[in-house]
């Protein structure tokens, strides 16, 4: 049963430091408001490690999960985490995932940016791709914009290149969002074609 206005769902999108560097952020916020979303915050930060600590989930099921998918990785691609890593314990090796994650994502400035519109938190990822490039679609950001994979990052000890991180439930989204940004920092509008499109 849906208790909130569906037009009042709301997202974050954070553009990380390879679509900043690559000069994607215009492109980006060009699909989704030609999506009919809008943007309601917007600021461009360089991100601490405490604050990208925070971001993460600590969670050791999280964390274990994050080494699972690596291990099997490793094992697609013909590879043997301890030989890469030195262990093949599923924790450990989420602990070295989510230390790269935090290294990339402080390696340079990001765009952050709240959403809202119409199943936001759906639409959005929908615009973004798979989280993993490789399986994108084309016509999505990752899939017009980024060849990286899991095998790659991994071999180079390094977080995946995937250009933008979107919150995944409406939950994460409302928890995100009050992470990044301040009520102060969100100001909603009526869109020009709002009363045409829905």
């Amino acid at each position: 049963m849906i208790t909130q206005n569906p037009k009042e769902e709301r997202t974050l999108l954070i553009v990380k430091p390879d679509g900043v560097k690559r000069g994607l952020t215009g492109e980006i916020i060009s699909r989704i408001e030609q999506r009919g979303l809008k943007i309601i915050a917007l600021e461009m930060i360089h991100a601490t490690k405490e604050q990208v600590n925070d971001h993460y989930p600590k969670d050791p099921a999280w964390i274990k999960r994050l080494g699972e998918k690596s291990i099997n990785t490793y094992k697609e691609h013909g590879m043997d985490p301890k030989a890469e890593l030195g262990t093949d314990d599923p924790a450990k090796i989420g602990e070295f995932v989510r230390s790269w994650l935090l290294d990339f994502l402080t390696s340079g400035p990001v765009v952050k940016m709240v959403i809202k519109g119409i199943r936001a938190v759906a639409m959005v990822r929908k615009i973004a791709g798979q989280t993993m490039p490789t399986m994108a679609e084309m016509g999505t950001i990752r899939g017009d914009f980024s060849v990286d994979d899991a095998a790659a990052a991994n071999r180079g000890k390094r977080a995946v290149h995937n250009i933008i991180h979107a919150s995944e439930t409406p939950e994460e989204a409302a928890h995100e969002i009050d992470f990044w940004f301040a009520t102060d920092d969100i100001h909603d509008y009526k869109r020009a074609e709002e009363d045409i499109m829905f």
